[in-house]
């Protein structure tokens, strides 16, 4: 083991001090350690990149308990005024999990899964969540009763065997399925519900074959004002885009092209994100705006790019596996990949929409996602949970936060440092538990050592003394000097903290350190 000369670089040098801002730029799984950004991180778990510091994600309680099976749809009825939230388990059980707490009995049982895709659609009728699963009847929810549809129920769909619909969207206030492992699509007639089925057919359009996986419609501002398109996926990596009206009219409906983007992951692999349309592939998280503005498909593009390399080994090692979605929460800015590492453990890939920022969430058991009256649900094993919640706790466990910053040079390469002290200037409500330690050439093991964390207590209404209690805004900051030991050309701050109820932000973090000679 090589041996290091601290004295001759203490003698050969003055203490510096560097001042480093929180990871803000986020989780880099792309670049090489030897060259990221210093504003990146090589580890970030369970801390989300915000504008100005880096923050520990909130937490998850349960909401909704006592299902039958592992929640695997999550589906949401908006009906004017009424909203409500229902869970099909792998049981085949549908349940209401609008309230909190035990649920009833499953309001529809008998299915033959879980995995369901759904749509709402208003009409002079009511207002309706239409849902299928390409096995069962589709079920068609009006806001009091559920009915299986076939070809005899009330109201019927003919022409098409329903049990074969896999997928369903509204587009341009018509029904539009998918039939199961095929390049069909089906729709119906404006504003119904029900009615005879017409047939679309792709086969002679999708030049590699295949069977159709998802669809959804897509805002395009074409120069003369926005318009929604239609646009299918195949599982063979082509994208189908339509634009117009009525089918069955060639003057008022026509194909706008084929691109071919790479294989899709999952069936739920498609998202209308503002006015975009995301596609999740092997190669990333893809947005159709940027990609479609060139003729070739360009990588770099991706929203997913500065995390490639994680999310290349998650399409490889999970790929196959069910669970897979892409998610928007608009109230926590956040775009999400739920990556189905297995069942109880599955992660996030977390995307600040503001700033493009990544992080890796862990410890959230999520089979699937929905939005309810603007809050993310994820349903689970036996529960729905409600998450992002400002318990600050995982259930009934603590929030394990990572951090590992990009190895710096420190304007200095190729010349050793002697780093002494370290002081994170640490925002929380609480006396967190919090680890700093300085990781040396490249190393990302656990080199961190605990901090003392003291924030001022802050006075209580009504019990301290006034002109001499301090009241407190909720957040308090910590910055104290901590001893840390390392020689190396390049260090790597690393944080880790472990609480429940605790709200921490990292602003920065400052750095002492002494260079030695060239080669030292």
């Amino acid at each position: 083991m090589a041996r290091y000369n601290t004295s001759a670089m203490v003698q050969g040098s003055t203490a510096k001090v560097a001042s480093l801002p929180a990871p803000v730029g986020g989780w880099n799984a792309r670049d090489s350690l030897a060259n990221m950004d210093p504003r990146d991180a090589v580890i970030l778990k369970n801390m989300f990149p915000a504008v100005s510091n880096v923050v520990l994600r909130g937490g998850y309680t349960n909401w909704a308990t006592g299902l039958d099976g592992q929640v695997q749809t999550l589906m949401a009825y908006s009906g004017g005024a009424t909203n409500k939230l229902f869970a099909v388990t792998s049981t085949g059980k549908i349940y209401n999990v609008t309230s909190s707490g035990a649920v009833g009995a499953a309001v529809v049982t008998g299915l033959t899964n879980g995995y369901w895709e759904y749509t709402n659609i208003s009409t002079t009728g009511g207002n309706y969540l239409y849902a299928c699963n390409g096995v069962d009847k589709p079920q068609l929810y009006d806001g009091t009763n559920w009915t299986a549809i076939d070809g005899v129920s009330v109201p019927a769909i003919t022409g098409v065997t329903t049990t074969t619909l896999s997928n369903v969207i509204l587009f341009k206030n018509r029904l539009w399925f998918i039939q199961k492992d095929t390049l069909t699509a089906w729709y119906l007639p404006t504003g119904a519900i029900g009615g005879v089925a017409q047939q679309t057919n792709l086969q002679s359009v999708a030049r590699m074959g295949g069977k159709l996986v998802d669809l959804d419609a897509w805002t395009i501002d074409a120069g003369y004002g926005v318009d929604d398109n239609l646009a299918f996926m195949t599982n063979k990596g082509e994208l189908i885009l339509y634009s117009g009206t009525d089918p069955a009219n060639a003057a008022t409906w026509s194909l706008i092209g084929v691109w071919k983007l790479g294989e899709p992951v999952g069936t739920r692999c498609m998202l209308k994100w503002t006015g975009d349309l995301l596609v999740l592939t092997l190669g990333g998280l893809i947005p159709m705006a940027s990609t479609l503005q060139s003729s070739r498909l360009d990588p770099r593009v991706a929203l997913t790019d500065k995390i490639q390399g994680a999310i290349t080994q998650a399409t490889t090692n999970y790929g196959s596996s069910s669970g897979w979605q892409v998610f928007f929460n608009a109230k926590n800015n956040c775009l999400h990949i739920n990556v189905p590492v297995s069942v109880g453990s599955q992660e996030q890939y977390a995307m600040n929409t503001i700033t493009g920022g990544w992080a890796q969430f862990t410890g959230w058991p999520a089979n699937c996602w929905e939005n309810f009256n603007n809050e993310p649900y994820f349903g689970a094993n036996g529960v729905v949970c409600h998450a992002w919640d400002t318990n600050y706790a995982d259930n009934t466990s603590n929030i394990a936060g990572v951090a590992l910053q990009a190895f710096n040079y420190f304007e200095s390469m190729g010349v050793k440092k002697y780093f002494t002290r370290a002081r994170p200037s640490i925002y929380s409500n609480g006396t967190p538990g919090i680890s700093v330690g300085m990781n040396i050439d490249f190393d990302t093991s656990n080199t961190t050592a605990p901090i003392a964390s003291s924030p001022a207590s802050a006075g209580v209404w009504g019990t301290s003394v006034w002109d001499t209690g301090l009241w407190g805004a909720g957040l308090t900051m910590t910055n104290s000097w901590l001893g840390i030991t390392g020689i190396g050309f390049c260090g790597g701050l690393q944080l880790q903290s472990a609480s429940q109820g605790l709200q921490i932000e990292w602003a920065s973090t400052d750095v002492v350190y002494q260079t030695g000679f060239a080669g030292v």
